[in-house]
């Protein structure tokens, strides 16, 4: 089934349909969708070396739009089903002050889930639903999806094939290794 999934995809990516397909996936992965636009990225700038930033700046616009759509799932929805049931256990105080502390560090939460293989739709919806500030919202999920999806295409532009491997099993793990640095440093930098 992957095989055939992957072999469909590099057909798709020389379609004329490709990148509609991309945007619809990475627009829907960012606010409910389980598969990550990777999976049509990765054989799409392979089989379109030259379309390599294209397909990425549509990933990234797509996938900022689709955040949009979690973020407005959140909102919309928290007060018509999560703040009552919230109320019916006597918990809707804890949430405001959870609320609170996810807002303060909000931009972080949503520049991590964007670069690393945690679901950037979970992160997409508790921001809406925290009511985080909609420009600090935009502004951390551009920089985290444009960092994610332009590293991808950068790689396989320059390095092609050989890179692939590494992309599909290690690029994960090096931007989480990236994210505890920087959280280091920045922890250094406030408490030292």
């Amino acid at each position: 089934m992957i095989r055939g999934l992957y072999n469909w995809t590099m057909s798709l990516a020389d379609s004329r349909y490709a990148l509609v397909a991309l945007a619809v996936v990475a627009f829907v992965e960012s606010s409910v969708f389980p598969i990550p636009p990777d999976i049509l990225m990765i054989p799409m700038i392979l089989a379109a070396p030259r379309r390599a930033f294209l397909i990425a700046a549509i990933a990234t616009v797509s996938s900022v739009l689709g955040g949009l759509m979690g973020y407005y799932i959140g909102y919309g929805l928290f007060d018509t089903v999560g703040r009552p049931v919230l109320e019916f256990y006597g918990k809707d105080k804890y949430f405001d002050e959870f609320a609170l502390r996810y807002n303060e560090w909000g931009a972080w939460a949503v520049l991590i889930a964007g670069v690393t293989p945690f679901p950037y739709k979970v992160i997409t919806i508790l921001s809406g639903s925290t009511a985080l500030s909609l420009p600090v919202f935009i502004f951390a999920s551009i920089v985290a999806r444009a960092l994610r999806f332009f590293v991808v295409a950068t790689l396989l532009w320059k390095f092609g094939e050989p890179i692939r491997d590494f992309i599909e099993k290690r690029l994960g793990l090096m931007f989480i290794l990236f994210v505890i640095i920087l959280l280091g440093g920045f922890y250094v930098v406030k408490f030292l």
